[in-house]
């Protein structure tokens, strides 16, 4: 599979004057057609642990970026493990976010014009098979495809094996993408130990350099 995703721009981080306002987890929209469920649980676990003003405080310190539709609909541009880990858990939850771009025009058809022109969509299914179109994207998180490369790679990168990039659109499914073209055990996001041992080796691998993120040469992946 050979993923074409479009130029970016780099998505916006919070700064200190920025506003932070409320909103409804399950009003939200993806833009994106897949997680990786392994993050997803453990997420879970974590928020299982928590009370709800204890996650609501957590959340806060991650906000999730959103672009407002002239109609008020809100489109987020990150955070889709995390906050679909919590929707699972509280139907009612909420979330921290802020507004990295607020469109004037009320069509849906406008606002994924714009998202997709900004690099800000991800339009491949758990199967890595895209692009689709934007129009067919899930209307809520909880309809999201599983993708077991995005959960090996969410693993990776616990591991210190892969360098955060916060500011790379769906830096994890880039990194997806370049595994699937790679020979893999047969695994899954319930069962990933099959195929950590040689995914590490690629990603740390000179093969890898040149993709965001690579630690080749860092003690995790000696």
């Amino acid at each position: 599979m050979s993923l074409q995703l479009p130029p970016y721009k780099p998505i916006p981080e919070p700064g200190q004057s920025t506003e932070l306002f409320e909103v409804a987890i399950a009003k939200l929209h993806p833009t994106q057609w897949c997680i990786g469920l392994a993050e997803v649980w453990s997420r879970q676990i974590d928020f299982s642990s928590e009370s709800p003003q204890e996650r609501l405080a957590y959340l806060k310190r991650k906000p999730v970026p959103l672009v407002r539709s002239g109609f008020g609909d809100l489109w987020m541009v990150d955070r889709h493990h995390r906050l679909r880990g919590l929707l699972g858990l509280d139907p009612q939850a909420k979330a921290w976010g802020y507004l990295i771009a607020d469109l004037t025009s009320s069509e849906s058809s406008e606002v994924l014009a714009f998202l997709e022109q900004q690099g800000w969509m991800y339009l491949y299914d758990g199967r890595g098979q895209g692009p689709r179109l934007a129009m067919d994207l899930p209307q809520s998180l909880m309809d999201l495809d599983d993708d077991p490369y995005r959960s090996l790679v969410w693993k990776l990168k616990q591991e210190g094996a892969i360098k955060p990039q916060p500011q790379i659109p769906y830096h994890e499914f880039r990194w997806g993408a370049w595994l699937r073209r790679r020979p893999l055990p047969p695994f899954s996001s319930r069962r990933l130990e099959p195929a950590l041992a040689p995914a590490r080796r690629l990603v740390c691998s000179h093969a890898a350099a040149t993709m965001p993120g690579w630690r080749g040469d860092r003690k995790a992946c000696k």
